[in-house]
C-alpha cells in the first residue's frame, strides 16, 4: 500500500493548508486523512454559536483539492475526511457535495474497503465545555464531567431528535458501525483520542469547578474500550492540541493497535506519515 499522511485540527489556517497542498504535490502519497476541526472557528466561542458563514469548503478547500486533482492526475491520492467538534454540522452538506464529485471521501460513521484495508471514520467527541454540540455524544453513559455542558443543554446547527441527543452514545455508535467485522486490517479516523493515554492530556492541572478537580484526560472512554476490545490496526486522532507538548508523545499503543495524534498547538503543520504495513515506523513531521 502507498504512503499515508494524516493531519488534523487545521482550523481554517490557510498557511497550514498551503503547506499540506505543497507536501501532497511533492510526495504524492496514496492516502491523505483529514481528522476534523478543519474549518475556521473564530465565529465559535464559549458563549455563542452564532455562525457567520463564509463557505470555506466551497471557496477554498474544494478549489484547491480540485486544482491538485487536475495537476496530479492518476497520482491524486484518496482523501478521507471527517469534521470535528469546532466544525458546524450544517457544513456537512457541502462536504457531501464535494465528495459526490470524487474529490474526497466523507468517512464519518462509514466503512470503506480498499487495497485490502478497511477504513472507518467517526467524528463525535464526549461532552465538552462548549455550547456547539453538533459533533458531541454522551460517551458510555449520561455522565458529564464537571465543567462540561450536557448535549441536550447545548446548541445544534441542524435539527436532531431529542431522543437521539439524550440516549445515543459513542459506545453504541461504534458497536453499530463495526458490528462483528474483522478489524485486523482496519484504519480508524477519529477526532477524539482514547481516554487516559498520552494523546488526550489537557492543560487542566490544578483547575477546579465547585471545588471538584477537573480530569486532565479528556478523551473518550468508549474509544479506549473499543480499541482495547476490538484491536484495530491503526487509529488516528486529534482534538487535544496541547497533549503532545505536555506528554512529549504523539503516539501510543493499546495492545496491538498503533494510535497516532496529529493535534498540535504551534504554528507548524504537523503531519503523521505512515505505511500501514509497518505502522511501527510512522514518523511525525513539523513543517514550518
Amino acid at each position: 500500500m502507498a504512503t499515508c499522511i494524516f493531519v488534523s485540527d487545521l482550523h481554517g489556517n490557510i498557511s497550514k493548508y498551503e503547506r499540506l497542498f505543497n507536501l501532497i504535490e511533492k510526495e504524492r502519497p496514496g492516502y491523505v486523512f483529514l481528522g476534523g476541526d478543519l474549518l475556521p472557528h473564530e465565529h465559535l466561542v464559549r458563549k455563542t454559536v452564532d455562525i457567520a458563514h463564509k463557505d470555506f469548503i466551497g471557496n477554498y478547500l474544494y478549489k484547491n483539492f480540485l486544482r491538485l486533482k487536475e495537476k496530479l492526475g492518476t497520482d491524486y491520492p484518496k482523501i478521507f475526511i471527517i469534521l470535528g467538534n469546532d466544525d458546524a454540522r450544517f457544513e456537512e452538506a457541502s462536504v457531501l457535495s464535494v465528495a459526490a464529485q470524487d474529490i474526497w471521501i466523507y468517512l464519518h460513521n462509514r466503512r470503506m474497503q480498499m487495497d485490502n484495508f478497511d477504513f472507518y471514520g467517526y467524528a463525535n467527541i464526549p461532552p465538552s465545555p462548549f455550547l456547539l454540540k453538533d459533533w458531541e455524544r454522551y460517551d458510555v453513559s449520561r455522565f458529564v464531567d464537571p465543567g462540561c455542558v450536557a448535549p441536550e443543554e447545548g446548541q445544534f446547527t441542524v435539527p436532531v431528535a431529542q431522543e437521539e441527543i439524550k440516549y445515543t452514545t459513542i459506545e453504541k455508535d461504534l458497536t453499530q458501525l463495526t458490528k462483528d467485522n474483522d478489524l485486523d486490517r482496519s484504519i480508524f479516523l477519529f477526532h477524539a483520542p482514547p481516554y487516559q493515554t498520552t494523546l488526550d492530556r489537557a492543560a487542566l492541572d490544578g483547575m477546579e469547578i465547585d471545588h471538584c478537580p477537573l480530569d486532565v484526560h479528556i478523551g473518550s472512554i468508549a474509544i479506549k474500550r473499543f480499541i482495547e476490545n476490538r484491536q484495530p490496526l491503526i487509529t488516528l486522532h486529534g482534538h487535544v492540541h496541547e497533549s503532545a507538548r505536555i506528554t512529549g508523545k504523539w503516539r501510543d499503543k493499546i495492545g496491538r493497535t498503533h494510535c497516532f495524534s496529529a493535534a498540535h498547538e504551534g504554528q507548524e503543520l504537523v503531519v503523521i506519515r505512515f505505511d500501514p504495513e509497518v505502522p511501527e515506523k510512522a514518523e511525525r513531521l513539523l513543517i514550518s
